[in-house]
């Protein structure tokens, strides 16, 4: 059974960092593209970064790029989203997720989620 299971969200002041993890499991890690997907209140998901397992460059929404930074530890089964430079707009529940895409993936694929809140 796959398993995807995020932690290390919190509260944090606008202009601050957090570090989410997300610990696999139930497939070959090291050879699966991953993505992070976030939803903010009231709004649909929305794809946040997506590495691939073909040491490329990672890929990031606009809305995160040059201040979020994804990666990964295949020996750890885990994958990273250094978050900084945060912003009110960052607010939201994210979860990583099988993906191959710069879109949302499949509802299926999705792990469980943790809680961002940028507040001051």
């Amino acid at each position: 059974e796959v398993q995807l299971v995020a932690s290390g969200g919190g509260l944090v002041r606008p202009g601050g960092s957090l570090t989410l993890s997300c610990v696999a499991s139930g497939f070959n890690f090291a050879e699966t593209d991953l993505s992070w997907v976030r939803q903010a209140p009231g709004k649909g998901p929305e794809w946040v970064s997506l590495i691939s397992t073909a040491y490329l460059p990672a890929a990031y929404a606009d809305s995160v790029k040059g201040r979020f930074t994804t990666s990964r530890d295949n020996a750890k089964y885990t994958l990273y989203l250094q978050m900084d430079h945060l912003k009110p707009e960052d607010t939201g529940e994210y979860w990583c997720s099988l993906g191959a895409s710069t879109y949302v993936p499949p509802r299926e694929h999705w792990g469980q989620r943790t809680q961002v809140t940028v507040s001051a």
